[in-house]
């Protein structure tokens, strides 16, 4: 069955077995630093949404994604092309991508929450069992150009992961934002963005509800 989402000028469709949109994308969507003509890669792009997302905030972007699995990238091919939007799909392990080093401004990812074993994997979508934080972080770390950026979201209670992740792989964290459910819930949401050989220092912005 064939779903689809409307957003802003372009439309978003997916299929049963490719990972549907949620509140987590269209806030990374929105979180992410992006300017006209930059190069963007989604690691793990599943449907394309991320490109869409981050496409209808800037012009002229090169947009660029990758996914392991097959139907998910071939969805993600076609969102682009019945959006007009000129780009990269390719079927593939992010960790073991031909992708250019340091061939990008802006490297985004909605990545799996959760380490294998952790009991809370959520099924193979959302556990890290084809791919760690850590080396989902190399990853981003080898194709992001000196200054460039890394935009991703994840659990609030793995801040210490993800900090540690990005700082191992010369990615400094920049700016630091959580998303809740509500103003009378925790946050469920946390949402980075790192620099490439930047330097110390973070901004906390102001927490959001989705």
């Amino acid at each position: 069955m064939e779903k689809t989402e409307q957003l802003g000028p372009y439309t978003l469709s997916w299929k049963d077995g490719v990972f549907p949109l949620g509140g987590d994308a269209l806030a990374l969507g929105a979180f992410s630093t992006v300017k006209p003509g930059w190069r963007v890669c989604d690691l793990g792009t599943g449907s394309g949404v991320l490109l869409l997302l981050l496409a209808r905030r800037a012009e002229n972007l090169s947009l660029t994604g990758i996914d392991i699995d097959p139907l998910s990238a071939r969805i993600a091919r076609e969102n682009l092309a019945a959006n007009g939007l000129p780009g990269e799909i390719l079927t593939g392990d992010l960790r073991r991508s031909p992708l250019p080093a340091g061939g990008f401004d802006l490297v985004v990812s909605n990545p799996p929450y959760f380490p294998v074993g952790s009991g809370k994997s959520g099924g193979p979508a959302r556990s890290e069992e084809f791919c760690s934080l850590e080396e989902l972080c190399a990853a981003a770390g080898r194709l992001v150009k000196n200054g460039g950026r890394f935009s991703l979201c994840h659990r609030p209670e793995r801040l210490t992961d993800v900090l540690c992740a990005l700082r191992a792989h010369d990615l400094e964290p920049k700016r630091l934002k959580l998303v809740s459910h509500g103003p009378d819930h925790p946050p469920s949401l946390l949402l980075v963005e790192a620099v490439k050989q930047g330097k110390p220092g973070v901004s906390i912005e102001a927490a959001v509800n989705l």
